[in-house]
């Protein structure tokens, strides 16, 4: 009986700035703290490190044999519907034994952006509480 073994790949953007990426490793701190034993990497695509085949290949060197990749994007623009696909091609022939799976953009989750549209109702609120009731935003 062969035993699949998860992983986690967060994908994310990348930028000059490393202060940039504290969310992003505070996404993945999360899910480390409420999945203990899941190999979780967060990987950027370009101007920061690990890239997301040096992410996949520390999850295959752990013995991930199915490692599904989350794009930590608004939505699926270039990126996710270009770049993301060609390096999970790449993966693929690099750790054949490895089943590599992307989904979709975070952002377009119903769940996320159902938060996002409550994170930027409750910004208002804390902004301009007297403004706020008459957006036609009910005010609990």
């Amino acid at each position: 009986m062969t035993t699949t073994r998860p992983g986690l790949i967060l994908f994310a953007h990348g930028a000059r700035d490393p202060q940039w990426a504290q969310p992003f490793t505070e996404v993945a701190r999360r899910i480390r703290a409420a999945n203990p034993g899941l190999p979780v990497a967060l990987a950027y695509l370009e101007l920061m490190s690990p890239t997301l085949i040096e992410a996949g290949r520390q999850l295959a060197d752990e013995g991930c044999s199915h490692v599904t990749v989350v794009p930590l994007f608004l939505g699926a623009g270039g990126h996710v519907r270009r770049d993301l696909p060609r390096l999970l091609d790449e993966l693929a022939v690099l750790h054949p034994g490895v089943a590599w799976h992307a989904s979709p953009a975070v952002g377009e989750v119903d769940s996320v952006v159902q938060a996002m549209a409550d994170a930027a109702v409750a910004q208002l609120r804390v902004a301009a509480p007297d403004l706020a009731g008459g957006t036609g935003v009910e005010m609990e």
